[in-house]
């Protein structure tokens, strides 16, 4: 029955996503659902880009392996939203771009920012590698497949529903995962480990005081969550993206909002779930498979496959919404960037033929898909992997953006000194360090960023007059007009 359940959820995001082509007439309709997203539909898949495998199995790992402070993590990534949505999200949404580099070329007015697409795509990237291989777990435990066809099956299954109708399918998609994961978090797993472990007592008798503490997990892990975490989720392009999906700032904000404090009670829910695993079955040897032991266990036939089914949507609602975040961001800035470079013209878009574009757009999210999975069939130290692309987007793009929406005087020169400062800062530090996963290299390189912006800044001249009247008009929605313009695939 389990298998089943799986089964039927994997059919139904493909007739999802074959249902959400229809809307997709454009480039528009294709990346950023027309721009029109209402607040319960914004709410949903906002939610569910940022709730993923990670926050999911992840955090009830944590809470296994360190009590209610393994909350930590999610409870840091929804603040991220919070504050994305309170700061910022009104402002991103009235700029009317489609990728993180749009705003820095509108906002300094040069072209060279779109380097910082190279950086955003490897991010979005390996989001979406590390997704496909965190569902393709679950694949092998229920089918039995080995982790490359696993890998396979799940990847397919994304590239197809993403690929069909682009942003409407993946929202129609995600609308599913959200109510799947409420149920199996909030109205299965989370009741049902807490009634068996014999409630508070019962476990505080089992585990002990330590697993109700919040500092367990440790001060300076909690700082790097929200370092990391919090910081990146301000600026990812896969988060960016639907935010411009809002059909209204005031949607941005509030249905933003709304999401943040969804994914906190997220957060502390998984954190019990796995505090109530570690007194039901005390020797899980990792703590990435007790999601599954505790789904398997626990729960009777049928409702554990809902359970594992809301693992699987966490995780394709992550790949997919990090897929098309990553073939945005390859048409938009880095492919214009390398033709520029080998001195090919990128003929602009024939606006006539709407369909053509979205049949590029599509290719271009088959493409990506396509790498990504052989690249989580191939890859193993997916951590790494992971942090070495959040490292380098925080401490290389992180004062660049924050900069440019909060600081009048900043100036592209500045940009792109703090962008290169702080990269190279960031990758540096690892090297000396010798540990990728170390806290300095994030801190060196946000520092060492902020220091060169300013400086940088002050020493050139103001960002010029007509490019700053043409920010403050679009960001504060008092343009009249701006066409969404498109570039067509290299010739």
């Amino acid at each position: 029955m389990d298998i089943s359940i799986i089964l039927i959820y994997l059919a139904a995001m493909l007739i999802f996503g074959w249902w959400g082509k229809r809307r997709a007439s454009n480039s528009s309709e294709y990346l950023v659902a027309g721009r029109r997203l209402g607040g319960v539909l914004y709410t949903s898949t906002m939610a569910a880009v940022v709730i993923g495998g990670a926050s999911t199995v992840g955090g009830v790992g944590l809470g296994y392996k360190y009590g209610i402070s393994g909350m930590w993590l999610v409870v840091a990534i929804a603040s991220g939203v919070l504050l994305l949505s309170v700061l910022f999200a009104s402002r991103i949404q009235r700029l009317k771009v489609y990728t993180v580099s749009g705003m820095l070329k509108l906002r300094y007015g040069i072209d060279a920012t779109g380097a910082s697409g190279i950086v955003m795509m490897a991010y979005t990237l390996m989001l979406t590698v590390t997704s496909t291989i965190a569902y393709a777990t679950i694949f092998n435990v229920l089918f039995g497949f080995d982790r490359t066809l696993s890998v396979i099956l799940g990847g397919l299954i994304v590239v197809a529903y993403s690929a069909m109708g682009g942003m409407w399918s993946i929202t129609l998609t995600d609308v599913v995962q959200f109510v799947i994961k409420t149920i199996g978090i909030f109205f299965l797993l989370l009741p049902f480990t807490w009634s068996k472990a014999g409630g508070y007592d019962g476990i505080k008798e089992r585990v002990g005081d330590s697993a109700f503490s919040l500092g367990t997990i440790g001060t300076g892990t909690i700082i790097t969550f929200f370092v990391v975490y919090t910081l990146g989720l301000l600026i990812g392009q896969d988060i960016w993206q639907r935010v411009f999906t809002a059909k209204s700032p005031e949607v941005a904000r509030w249905g933003g909002v709304a999401a943040g404090v969804y994914c906190l009670l997220y957060g502390v829910a998984g954190a019990l779930i796995g505090l109530a695993a570690s007194a039901l079955i005390p020797n899980i040897g990792s703590s990435d498979d007790v999601y599954a032991d505790v789904a398997l266990h626990v729960l009777p036939i049928g409702l554990s496959g809902v359970v594992l089914a809301a693992a699987v949507a966490a995780m394709m609602s992550t790949a997919s919404g990090a897929l098309i975040a990553t073939a945005t961001v390859a048409r938009q800035d880095v492919l214009p960037l390398l033709a520029k470079m080998f001195g090919r013209t990128r003929p602009e878009l024939d606006t006539s033929d709407p369909e053509a574009d979205v049949r590029g757009n599509r290719l271009y999210v088959i493409a990506i898909g396509l790498v990504s999975i052989v690249l989580a069939a191939l890859i193993n130290d997916i951590v790494s992997a992971l942090t070495i692309a959040y490292d380098i987007l925080v401490g290389g793009l992180l004062v660049p953006i924050l900069g440019g929406l909060l600081w009048k005087r900043a100036t592209g020169a500045g940009a792109m000194a703090a962008m290169a400062v702080g990269t190279i800062g960031t990758l540096v530090t690892m090297w000396v360090v010798g540990d990728v996963l170390a806290n300095e290299p994030v801190y060196v390189g946000l520092i060492s960023a902020a220091i060169v912006f300013v400086a940088v800044s002050l020493l050139t001249k103001p960002t010029p007059a007509h490019v700053m009247a043409i920010w403050i008009a679009r960001s504060s929605g008092k343009a009249e007009s701006e066409p969404e313009r498109e570039l067509s695939p290299i010739a």
